[in-house]
């Protein structure tokens, strides 16, 4: 998979600092992160993107937002007219916003409980880093490699997933694209919009069954 640029971000990030999701996304950061109408704006512009990215093949496609959070990306594409599924390991981040249309599953995303061949397409916005975020961390790749072959097994043939994360650095998206070719049969590449710029630099990594 390509990788056409280094960086290292110095800023400390919060999934730096806690260990789990579930540690920091609690009380007043996650009623403040689920209630931030500029987080909407910054979700739904991405996931915008992101549905650019995933070149539908198929009408009515049924898609799953894995790490759906509050639902900014989820409310969004069933505002668009399409089909979808949210799902998030946080159980109160699935009580916002009347997300019940939305098919709201509470479960971990390396871990997904659905039947093989049933999704059109997975979008996955601001997550990942949670999932993979130190390279010498085998817990952490086992995590990766499980999420990876879940999300290869769950969609149809001819189906796009689109990850947009937030790496720390180039080196965990070259052990990310090795992991993805050494385990899967997903045939992908990295779309990076602003890459010389820290600010607005967001990073897709679109894979293709």
């Amino acid at each position: 998979m390509n990788n056409e640029f280094s960086f290292d971000v110095k800023k400390k990030r919060p999934e730096e600092t806690y260990e789990k999701v579930l540690d920091y996304f609690r009380g007043d950061i996650l009623t403040q992160y689920a209630t931030s109408k500029s987080m909407m704006r910054i979700q739904q512009k991405i996931t915008s993107r992101a549905l650019e990215l995933m070149n539908f093949s198929r009408k009515d496609p049924l898609i799953l937002d894995a790490g759906c959070g509050p639902g900014f990306a989820s409310m969004y594409i069933k505002e668009l007219g399409y089909r979808v599924v949210g799902l998030d390991i946080i159980l109160d981040f699935l009580h916002y916003y009347e997300i019940k249309g939305l098919n709201p599953v509470n479960a971990d995303m390396c871990l997904v409980p659905f039947k093989s061949n049933i999704f059109d397409g997975i979008i996955s916005i601001s997550a990942l880093q949670w999932v993979f975020k130190d390279t010498n961390d085998n817990v952490m790749k086992t995590n990766f490699i499980n999420l990876i072959t879940y999300f290869y097994s769950i969609l149809r043939n001819n189906s796009r997933a689109v990850i947009q994360f937030y790496p720390k650095n180039d080196e965990i998206m070259t052990t990310i694209g090795k992991m993805i070719t050494e385990n899967t049969k997903f045939t992908g590449e990295y779309i990076i919009d602003n890459p010389q710029n820290p600010k607005k630099r967001r990073i897709f990594l679109v894979l293709e069954k």
